[in-house]
């Protein structure tokens, strides 16, 4: 199977010269999704835990809420010029009525943006099973500081590479349960609450979904379709991102850096 980094040959520059020596860089490949054989999309994404991306991918859109509505992945046919399996090819088969797929996107999505393709802003406003709003949730500032350190100390991939994003899901005390890496920072998402559908843990009530980058209105969407009541970013929100954390009751934390945070809706649930 396809590594998370690649080996390539680079000039290097500095103050004194030049010299030839090896880079690690993140790689990146085409994930082309299936439902019951049928193309939905195809994602540009980092190799790796590539059935939590699909599973995480499915939840994001809407089409499977529960882990025993996901049957099945497997990698199907996708083959290199010398016949040999690709692995960049997942058929997922889900239980209960199919998913109308020609409601959904059927495009190449690139690793900067899972939204692609949506028609209007109404459109991605899919309406979760859960209701963050009531979660009981709270977090003291000091578990709240700490998460960045604690998602930086599991990116492997990153130390070598420089080029991921990071996804990682929390306890409410801080507790690190799943921390995923991804050229494409909604593919972190995505493989860190497909992680948690196949494991049973849906809705994650009670839990911190903490990001390396900015946060989106994907990502806030994304969380919220997980039942995730805080989402915590080292960068800064988008005011679309603020707007719809506000409207789903759902804690949005930004700039998240040192002792320092701007928390933009819901402060009641940071102690």
């Amino acid at each position: 199977m396809a590594r998370a980094t690649e080996r390539r040959r680079v000039v290097r520059l500095d103050g004194s010269g030049r010299s030839v020596r090896p880079d690690s860089l993140a790689a990146e490949e085409p994930l082309e999704i299936r439902i019951g054989g049928e193309a939905l999309t195809v994602t540009m994404r980092t190799p790796g835990h590539d059935f939590d991306l699909v599973a995480g991918f499915l939840v994001g859109e809407g089409l499977v809420g529960a882990t025993e509505e996901l049957a099945a992945l497997r990698y199907c046919a996708g083959t290199d010029a010398d016949g040999a399996n690709t692995y960049n090819v997942v058929d997922a088969t889900v239980r209960g009525a199919r998913p109308a797929l020609s409601a959904h996107r059927n495009l190449l999505t690139t690793s900067a943006c899972g939204l692609c393709g949506r028609d209007t802003v109404d459109a991605v406003r899919t309406r979760s099973r859960w209701d963050v709003a009531p979660d009981p949730l709270t977090v003291p500032a000091a578990v709240l500081y700490e998460l960045p350190d604690r998602l930086r100390a599991a990116q492997r991939a990153f130390d070598t590479t420089g080029g991921l994003h990071a996804a990682g899901l929390f306890a409410a005390d801080g507790t690190p349960l799943c921390v995923r890496e991804d050229v494409g920072r909604h593919n972190a998402v995505d493989k860190v609450v497909g992680w948690a559908l196949r494991e049973g843990r849906l809705p994650l009530t009670g839990h911190l979904l903490a990001v390396s980058g900015r946060a989106s209105f994907e990502l806030t969407q994304k969380a919220a379709l997980a039942g995730i009541p805080l989402l915590a970013a080292v960068s800064a929100p988008s005011s679309l991102a603020v707007d719809l954390a506000g409207e789903l009751g759902l804690t949005l934390v930004g700039f998240l850096r040192g002792r320092t945070a701007n928390v933009y809706t819901r402060a009641d649930r940071i102690g």
